[in-house]
Formats: C-alpha cells, structure tokens, sequence
C-alpha cells in the first residue's frame, strides 16, 4: 500500500504532536517539516526528517497539514494549493469559516486540490456530535461549555500582542455555553498591563467573552495543557419533548487536535476537488483501513 507523504508545516505545539500522530499512523510518512527557520537549531526528534523553510525543497508531498496560527492559515493555504498539494489546518475563528471556505473553494477547483479546514477538536469533532445531536433532535437547544483549560488560540492571539512576552489564556465554562477568559501574561520589559489588557479585550477572540487579565512573572509556572468540553442538547425527536443528550470530554489539548489534523489529512485524499469543513466529509474516511472491515467492526 503507497502511504500518504504528509508535511508539517509549523513546529509549535500543534505541529509536534502532529509529528506524533503520523508517526502512530500507519498509512502516512513524514515528506518532512517546515519552520521558518529551516534546519537552524532543529530540535534532536526532528533528526530523521527533512526539515526545511520552504515545502518545495520537499518532494512528492501529498497532503501539508498546517499547524499554524489560526490567522496565517489562509496565507500558506494559498501558497500551497497550486503546487498541487492539498492543505488541512485547525482555523478556529467559527465567524469568518464561511468566508475562508468561500476564499478557498475556487482555488481548490482550479488546482484540483482539497482542503479541509477548521479541524481541530472546537471547531471540528465537536462540530461533527453538535450535528449529530441536531439530527436526533431537531428541535431544541445546544450549549457548548468548554474547559477548564487552556485555549491555544486564544494564548497564541495574547502572544501576537504589543508588550507580551509570553502568555496563557484560560478557558472556564460558566453553564448554558457561556465563558469567563482567564488570561495570564508575561510582560516585556517597559509594557503597560492597562494597555495590554485593552488590546486583548477589544480583539474578536475576547471581545464577547468576559475577560480579566493578570501579569505574571512566568506563564510556564502556571500552564497547562488540558482541556474538555461538554456539550448538551435538550430538544424534540418527532413530537416527543425532553430528549437531553450529552458528550463529555478531557483531553490534552493539542495532541487532540494534531490527531484530528491527521484524520483529515487522510479524508482529503478521499475527497473531490474543493474545500470543506468537517460535517461536510463521511466520518468513516478519517480512518485508516478499507471501508468493508470498518463497516463489519464499527456498526
């Protein structure tokens, strides 16, 4: 069986983990990573890989998945596509997915590519159990209660600020899929934490959330990796009131996601040309195996 040459494009925590999950697969390869800074002081785990600045010092990549910041997704998306390689990536800013999917769909027609985006774990499967759950009952309401732990994207947003060193945001449910942002900062030296904290409180990550921010003398005194969301819908099947259904779950929060990544990295080879979200694409295909023995053992 020919497997899947997958690059890794970003080497942050997302894209180590990603590394782990394709090393666990069994029908992918690592094609090799990419960093900005290339092989320049490349960590020890990464010695049996290429690794490069740039994915076309690579050969015979198939699919890059990107474990990148949320923001510069589309950038390297779009850089990507007409090599002809396909590009999954965990975006998570649920606004602007339709726009990003509607930037992104045209290019994958004319370069026929696939790109899967927006998977990780929220959005992503947790995307998947909210339809899912709208399916059995059609009628009613869904609340998405996340945490406590820490949000990667919301911590890499705090980081791309002004006078912040280093930083964690906290994510702690309040019920009814309401929030409270808990954000702990490493300041340069000279910032102002007033200032700071406007700058967090007025980006779209915080903006409808309540948010407090507190300054710390070291952000790895206080972080963690782990995660989890319950998500609950109360609703109707039918005619038939009160039907409540639940999914719990706690994870580490990146090596969820850089296993989600590798799921979809294999459905795109499974896809037509275009772009997609993951409700859009059969479960079944993020699986390793053929079809006949998953459906024999999983139904």
């Amino acid at each position: 069986m020919k497997k899947i040459r997958a690059a890794v494009v970003g080497y942050g925590n997302i894209g180590k983990y990603t590394v782990q999950a394709l090393e666990a697969a069994p029908d992918f390869e690592i094609a090799g990573i990419v960093r900005r800074q290339g092989a320049s002081n490349c960590p020890a785990e990464l010695s049996s890989y290429a690794v490069v600045s740039d994915i076309q010092e690579l050969k015979d990549v198939d699919v890059a998945i990107l474990a990148t910041p949320t923001r510069s997704c589309e950038e390297y998306a779009k850089k990507i596509l007409p090599l002809g390689i396909n590009t999954v990536d965990s975006f998570d800013i649920h606004t602007s997915i339709l726009d990003y999917r509607a930037a992104l769909n045209p290019i994958n027609k004319d370069t026929k590519t696939v790109s899967i985006i927006a998977a990780g774990w929220d959005p992503g499967s947790d995307s998947i159990v909210r339809t899912l759950m709208q399916s059995l009952a059609p009628k009613g309401l869904s609340y998405t209660n996340f945490g406590p732990g820490m949000s990667m994207g919301h911590s890499v947003c705090v980081r791309s600020k002004a006078g912040v060193k280093n930083a964690l945001s906290m994510t702690i449910p309040k019920g009814e899929g309401l929030h409270r942002r808990m954000v702990y900062v490493e300041l340069e030296e000279g910032a102002n934490l007033e200032e700071v904290t406007a700058a967090i409180k007025a980006d779209p990550y915080f903006s409808n959330d309540e948010t407090h921010v507190f300054a710390v003398p070291s952000v790895d005194d206080v972080r963690d990796m782990g995660h989890g969301v319950n998500l609950v819908r109360k609703g109707v099947s039918g005619q038939t009131q009160n039907q409540r259904l639940e999914f719990n779950m706690s994870i580490n929060n990146p090596a969820l996601t850089g296993q989600v990544l590798v799921n979809v990295a294999r459905a795109s080879m499974r896809q037509q040309p275009g772009c997609y979200t993951m409700i859009e694409i059969p479960v079944i295909d993020m699986l390793p195996g053929d079809r006949e023995s998953l459906i024999g053992h999983l139904v």
